[in-house]
């Protein structure tokens, strides 16, 4: 396809507009205050004194089985993208796979309207098949960003990459943004819809922008049919995996993002319940305005680590923004008790989340070779990161049902530690081959 058409990125950039919802308001903001709710006793002053729920006999303490399921979900997607990705190369399917995945994550945020527990005063919570929809809505967001990023390095030229992801970072901040400012005037300013109506604005909203991708993404061409599509689907794998093995760069690069993805997205996910947990006397409203400040810092951080790396680097940019997490980390542990120093924190989050994650997607475009193979090379990139979420989350919970969740927030430094001493390792000067 035509590499820097204007109405193909702007398609491509969209998609961030559309699914963003998805993290914000499903994995930050809304759903996870109101599980927590839901599921735990707090005394007069706002400290949580029972958090325990039961799954089916099975009792946990509620962010440890959030965690969880959400962990089984990113090995659901370790496991079948690494095949759908071979085949839809093979096929020439990926934007129907991109589709699949969408609608299957949008319908599954919707279905949390339906979201209830056993409501009857006594504890543990009883927690039902109503929380399943929380499963398939993380497959669907997460599995449909591995053909979403594939198209990057076949739409624009290798020295846009850095601005493109970043344009689509801030798409993505700005429009889940506005999205959760009409939830939250709908739902606690105007009381005119209950807060379970925010699950089925998400999908409508997600699925609704998708098409606006859908139409302006181009289907890439079928190679020629030789063979059972699953067939070539892991022999394109195959090839693929021989091919990384060769480049050192590229391997390298993926073993340091494996460390530090992991715990920007564990933090990310789980920063809420450490919130409600360990943060004496905050309000739903003061969770509402930190998500807020991160999004909106986050346009500005990816605005900036992109114009930053284009002129210093990406390993200075990545190296930079690692540390400053690793210092938030250790910030949160020792200092975060009280509502404005979560604020702090928050700020600081903002402006080092977009940057991270919009440089971590535009150097790995950047270091592949030319290839007509770039979604199976984005499905290792993505069992990477997920295989490392798998594994981030069900330390935190690991680790506060043996410890307490701040004791979880110390651990990610490890993680961080590790991904930058990773990333000192690789060379960006020119692709490995």
């Amino acid at each position: 396809m035509e590499k820097t058409d204007k109405r193909v990125v702007k398609g491509w950039v969209f998609y961030d507009w559309a699914n963003s919802v998805y993290p914000l308001i499903i994995s930050s903001a809304i759903f996870p205050i109101m599980f927590e709710k839901m599921t735990s006793v707090k005394d007069a002053d706002g400290k949580t004194i029972y958090d325990t729920i039961s799954f089916f006999g099975l009792e946990l303490k509620n962010t440890a089985f959030y965690a969880y399921l959400v962990s089984l979900s990113y090995l659901v997607v370790t496991i079948i993208t690494p095949l759908l990705s071979g085949i839809a190369d093979f096929s020439g399917q990926k934007k129907r796979f991109l589709q699949f995945f969408c609608f299957l994550g949008a319908i599954s945020s919707s279905l949390l309207f339906f979201f209830s527990h056993k409501a009857t005063g006594e504890f543990p919570v009883q927690i039902g098949f109503t929380i399943l929809p929380l499963f398939f809505a993380s497959i669907g967001y997460w599995g449909s960003l591995v053909y979403y990023n594939s198209y990057l390095p076949e739409i624009a030229p290798e020295n846009e990459h850095n601005a493109i992801s970043a344009r689509g970072f801030i798409m993505g901040y700005l429009g889940s943004s506005i999205l959760l400012i009409i939830i939250l005037i709908l739902t606690q300013f105007t009381k005119v819809m209950p807060i379970n109506y925010a699950f089925p604005l998400v999908g409508i909203w997600w699925l609704g922008f998708a098409f606006y991708t859908f139409i302006r993404l181009p289907q890439p061409k079928i190679k020629k049919n030789t063979g059972h599509v699953f067939s070539k689907g892991f022999k394109e794998l195959k090839k693929v995996w021989t091919d990384i093995q060769s480049q050192i760069q590229l391997k390298r690069y993926l073993a340091s993002y494996f460390m530090f993805n992991m715990a920007v997205q564990t933090v990310m996910i789980m920063a809420t319940a450490f919130a409600n947990k360990e943060i004496i006397g905050i309000q739903t409203t003061d969770l509402i305005v930190s998500i807020l400040i991160i999004q909106f810092l986050g346009m500005l951080g990816s605005f900036l680590f992109s114009k930053f790396s284009n002129n210093w680097g990406n390993k200075l940019g990545l190296s930079i923004a690692i540390f400053i997490w690793i210092c938030l980390c250790l910030f949160v542990y020792f200092f975060v008790y009280k509502p404005w120093q979560f604020y702090i924190a928050a700020a600081v989050v903002g402006l080092v989340m977009g940057g991270i994650q919009s440089l971590a997607r535009s150097t790995y475009s950047r270091m592949l070779p030319e290839t007509e193979d770039n979604t199976s090379y984005f499905s290792f990139f993505d069992v990477s990161e997920k295989i490392g979420l798998a594994i981030g989350t069900f330390s935190f919970g690991i680790i506060e049902s043996f410890a307490d969740i701040r004791t979880s927030v110390l651990a990610l430094v490890v993680f961080f530690v590790l991904g930058w001493l990773l990333l000192q390792r690789v060379s960006f000067a020119k692709k490995s081959v």
